[in-house]
């Protein structure tokens, strides 16, 4: 990427000021979790976290994006996206900025994002283009949690999916837990992590969201100078969460990587073992929960995989 770029995950604008850039990332989605307040959170974490993935620890400010669902009552409007509102202001708050505009428009389903921004000069950012084998990858959340909110919601809808299939293996106090777990870590911050990285001279990162966690390490791959590839060697999956995947015949492709995560953890490329395992000892120390050496850089054709040998840590 030149001095004029789109980042992996955020804009990274030159502006008319020399020496400063305006690093900028837009996302929303639909509701994914019962509680609006905690939908807010989650929604703002997962703005931030583009942010974060490039090391940007200070956000200047962000704007929501609304979209008051038609199909509620204007009573159900009323709380749903006041609390959806305050959960998201808070989280921005929790991060050191603050919401500053947005829009709110009239939508067949509610939705919940926005946009941040920050004015940075190249030493305050990362890009994500320098790894080097023999790194150590990283990662800051665990995976499974859109398996996690899917038995969740099966469980409230009474589907068929958790009544004839996955109750036979799984207590519904496990798999509340699970969705608990997950709702916990995807209103989490990665502001620690995006710090972190500054400290512990990191090579590159992303979050992993969408595309899932071989999805989002094989893009980090693809962006690298040097013709590398990133092995994941370790799989930290919310517990119970892999035994509902195997019993569904692998439908969320938990195991392959690809299953969707919301607001994930940020994948970090490290520069050995030592200031790998100093950044997740960091981590766990300050925000409480714990971060995991998943992996590490080969040489390679800018890809990434997961080891026929790869583990499956319960979390």
């Amino acid at each position: 990427m030149g001095d004029a770029a789109i980042g992996m995950d955020c804009s990274i604008i030159p502006t008319r000021y020399p020496e400063l850039y305006q690093v900028s990332t837009t996302d929303f989605f639909f509701p994914l979790v019962e509680d609006p307040y905690l939908q807010g959170k989650i929604a703002c974490a997962n703005v931030l976290s583009d942010m974060y993935a490039l090391g940007v620890e200070h956000i200047d400010n962000m704007l929501m994006l609304l979209g008051a669902c038609k199909e509620m009552s204007e009573t159900e409007r009323d709380v749903v996206l006041v609390q959806m509102m305050k959960g998201f202001n808070e989280l921005a708050s929790e991060a050191g900025t603050r919401v500053t505009g947005g829009q709110t428009v009239i939508n067949a389903w509610p939705l919940i994002g926005g946009v941040a921004m920050s004015v940075a000069k190249e030493s305050d950012f990362i890009r994500p283009e320098s790894a080097v084998a023999g790194d150590i990858v990283v990662l800051t959340k665990p995976l499974g949690t859109q398996v996690a909110v899917n038995v969740n919601e099966w469980i409230l809808y009474k589907s068929p999916r958790w009544t004839d299939v996955i109750s036979k293996i799984l207590s519904e106090e496990e798999a509340l837990r699970a969705y608990d777990v997950a709702m916990r870590s995807m209103a989490r911050l990665n502001k620690t992590g995006a710090r972190l990285m500054h400290k512990y001279h990191a090579h590159g990162a992303t979050d992993v969201t969408g595309f899932g966690y071989l999805g989002h390490a094989n893009n980090l791959a693809f962006h690298q100078h040097a013709k590398v590839d990133l092995v994941l060697d370790v799989l930290p999956v919310i517990k119970g969460m892999q035994a509902v995947d195997a019993e569904l015949r692998g439908m969320f492709s938990l195991l392959k990587g690809f299953s969707a995560e919301t607001s994930g953890g940020l994948l970090v490329c490290l520069p050995g073992i030592e200031a790998a395992e100093a950044f997740c000892k960091e981590i766990e120390a300050i925000d409480g929960v714990p971060a995991w050496i998943v992996g590490r850089v080969v040489e390679g054709e800018n890809k990434a995989r997961i080891a026929d040998t790869a583990t499956v840590i319960e979390v």
